[in-house]
């Protein structure tokens, strides 16, 4: 673990706590501030350790500060980040140095750390209505960090200077806001006391934030209720936590708070421009689900089952890993105007996670929904729901199911959460949903989403993402600056070729940030500036991991490159054959599910019933026969390797190899028929990516090509086959 430790000059605090994000200006009026500023601006990037001095002693944890302006004996300072303080140093002129060890934050916060800091900010709300200062409370709602909202308190008049150290020493988030609405309630009391209010009365709290909620009727009868029982009930007993639990999370949904959605659709077009390159398809199908949107309100075109809000469109964004999905989803809310929460789906297998438990339970809470709209703090965010297809079931029910409701625009104006027990209109949301793959995905549930494709990417289209994406934000990362290293396109586009091999663009953003790991190493010890070109990325990260590989496998009969879609996107597949003396039969190998063995049965068939026109020798026929897939530990299935079996079958034994530069895909049957298949996009760019230069589609397939890029396409002939003779006379040099 590399030493975070810093040695700076510090600045004592007598009167006052500064903490992280304050900007606040001090007065120089002892000689040890004063030395301290002035080392600070000399010899510290002109940081300095604010550290309060209460009761004869220095606290232990301080506050990192950058010097923002000096005028005078007046110096204004920012916080920065909370410091566990050290030993103390001997440093230059006469202020005092001091080891400080930077306090790093959790990250993500933890969901009991949202929770209380919820609280904590509706409390902070009430302090400041009490205190007839309650213009302010807009200028925290928007504070979600709970450690941001935790040190609201260090702004109170109210507490004492040892409180407020108290506060700053208090490193962890949910210790710090235990102890902050421990300290808010005890100042609330205090404030209603003096007023003559005497004590809390949470029952007035909770009518007030119920009278401002905006909530619909329903919901607010149901919450009249609860408060009734919650007043009649002796404050020591069980039921009374669970009842406030309960209200305090109803009356945090954001029942009447809806953003401003933006209609600009050539500005929503710009930002997803901006944020991905390619893709044109789904930003179009992104544009055309606006523009629904804008001419329903326009128009003021209602819908009897949603009252007139949503549009009824779920889309599900469907593609390999790293093409952009989750952060496509991120680009749509900022493009819309609208806030934006992810709920992760992968491996959720309780119901009660979509649904919510019911109040019963000890520990009860709400399902993912209601607390993304919480967190969301608007009615009509962008909500993805991140692996849709990675959803399991076990004996805590289907989350599947329970998805049904959420994504159906003719009941989602109605969502019932276990926990609630009230509706929720969930039909202003945008939902876009992701997945690798839609064969895992419920027939039912598919059914209530419009799929949209992300296939990969070319070459071309890496290179540029690489460029204009993925380089700048690595070059932050790795503290680089502008001009002090050049990358150019030639050494992005040996990355892409030579040492990945993906549909998206995930590891090649590893392997350019070891390129520049290595670079900055050589920056730091002032060798700038530095060019890294197509030769310099040899030394950077040695030979090419990938090369063509169906020059070599395809050099002898008896092996074909066939094309496959997977999870990962599309692969290229090659399928071996051999055959040996024994039982007539046929051996398979690599892992097949039973589609893709009944396609090497029929391939078999197909040659045998064919031997005479395919110039093979019968008494081949007759020997055992091996069919082998490759990567023998990864699971195949699937109809599309036909015809590739087929051609590996007659390659053996008419002792023809395949040409190199030839991948297929298709189904076949025993009548030498070539049926169509999907994923055609797919497995051109995969064949691309590897290398081939023609590709073997069925001629049912011929509308697909549309899809695929015209850059591809001009790269690589496609052949149409009806039948396998269309195939071996392509498959074969000397045919």
């Amino acid at each position: 673990m590399p030493d975070t430790a810093l040695t700076l000059p510090v600045l004592p605090l007598t009167s006052g706590v500064v903490g992280p994000g304050m900007v606040v200006t001090l007065l120089l009026d002892t000689p040890e501030s004063r030395a301290a500023v002035e080392a600070a601006r000399e010899h510290a990037n002109r940081r300095v350790l604010l550290v309060p001095h209460v009761d004869g002693r220095y606290a232990t944890v301080g506050t990192i500060a950058v010097i923002e302006d000096v005028e005078g004996r007046a110096v204004v300072i920012r916080g920065v980040e909370r410091a566990v303080l050290g030993r103390a140093e001997s440093g230059e002129g006469r202020a005092l140095w001091l080891h400080a060890e930077p306090v790093a934050e959790a990250a993500p916060p933890t969901e009991e750390a949202m929770r209380l800091a919820r609280e904590y900010r509706a409390l902070v709300e009430r302090i400041l209505d009490a205190r007839g200062a309650g213009r302010l409370t807009q200028a925290i709602r928007g504070l979600r960090d709970p450690s941001q909202v935790a040190d609201l308190a260090l702004w109170s008049p109210d507490l004492s200077l040892a409180d407020k150290v108290r506060i700053l020493e208090t490193v962890d988030v949910e210790e710090r806001l235990h102890l902050v609405l421990e300290l808010g309630r005890a100042q609330l009391d205090a404030i209603r006391a003096d007023a003559g209010g005497g004590e809390v009365d949470d029952i007035a709290v909770y009518r007030e934030r119920l009278e401002h909620s905006g909530a619909p009727d329903a919901v607010r009868e149901a919450v009249e209720r609860e408060i009734a029982r919650l007043e009649r009930m002796n404050a020591q007993s069980p039921e009374h936590s669970w009842i406030a639990t309960w209200l305090d999370t109803v009356l945090d949904i954001p029942w009447s708070t809806r953003a401003e959605e933006s209609f600009d659709l050539d500005a929503v077009r710009d930002v997803l421009d901006r944020d991905h390159a390619g893709l044109d398809d789904v930003k179009d199908r992104i544009v055309e689900s606006l523009a629904v949107r804008k001419l329903r309100a326009e128009r003021g075109v209602a819908s009897s089952s949603s009252g007139g809000r949503g549009s009824g469109t779920i889309l599900a964004l469907v593609g390999p890993p790293g093409v952009g999905k989750t952060s496509l989803g991120e680009s749509v809310a900022r493009a819309l105007g609208r806030p934006f929460a992810r709920v992760a789906l992968g491996g959720v297998r309780d119901e009660a996670e979509i649904r919510g438990h019911r109040r019963t339970y000890v520990g009860a809470r709400p399902g993912r929904f209601v607390r993304a709209i919480t967190e969301a703090g608007a009615m009509n965010p962008v909500l993805l729901l991140d692996e849709i297809d990675k959803v399991g079931a076990d004996w805590r029910g289907d989350p599947s199911s329970a998805l049904l409701e959420v994504l159906d625009p003719a009941q989602n104006h109605t969502f019932r959460d276990h926990y609630l027990e009230v509706d929720l209109d969930l039909s202003d949301v945008v939902f876009l949903a992701t997945a690798n793959t839609l064969e895992t995905i419920p027939a039912p549930l598919l059914d209530r989403m419009e799929i949209v494709t992300l296939d990969g990417y070319t070459h071309d289209e890496k290179v540029a993402i690489a460029r204009d994406h993925v380089l700048p934000r690595l070059l932050e990362r790795t503290g680089l600056r502008d001009g002090e290293v050049t990358v150019t396109d030639d050494a992005l586009a040996v990355i892409v070729t030579g040492h990945t091999r993906e549909a998206g663009v995930r590891e090649l953003e590893r392997q350019l940030g070891r390129v520049l790991r290595k670079v900055a190493a050589r920056v730091a010890g002032g060798d700038v500036p530095i060019t890294i070109d197509a030769r310099a990325v040899r030394s950077l990260l040695g030979r090419p991991r990938f090369r063509d590989e169906a020059k070599v496998r395809t050099s002898v009969p008896g092996v074909a490159t066939g094309l496959a879609v997977t999870g990962f996107g599309g692969d290229v597949l090659f399928v071996e054959a051999t055959a040996m003396d024994g039982d007539p039969g046929l051996t398979l190998t690599g892992q097949l599910g039973d589609v893709m063995k009944e396609s090497a049965e029929i391939a078999r068939s197909y040659v045998r019933s064919h031997a005479s026109a395919l110039g093979v020798d019968a008494a081949a026929l007759e020997r055992r026969v091996h069919v082998h897939v490759p990567a023998g530990a990864v699971p195949k299935d699937g109809p599309s390797a036909g015809v590739t079996m087929t051609t590996a079958l007659v390659s053996l034994l008419t002792g023809r190899p395949v040409k190199e530069t030839v991948g297929m895909t298709g189904e076949v049957t025993l009548q030498g028929l070539v049926l169509p298949i999907g994923g055609v996009k797919q497995k051109v760019l995969a064949a691309h990516r590897a290398g081939l230069t023609e590709v073997v589609l069925p001629a049912g397939n011929d509308a697909d090509l549309d899809d695929v890029p015209d850059a591809v396409r001009a790269e690589m002939t496609i052949h149409l086959a009806r039948t396998v003779d269309d195939v071996l006379g392509v498959a074969f040099a000397d045919a």
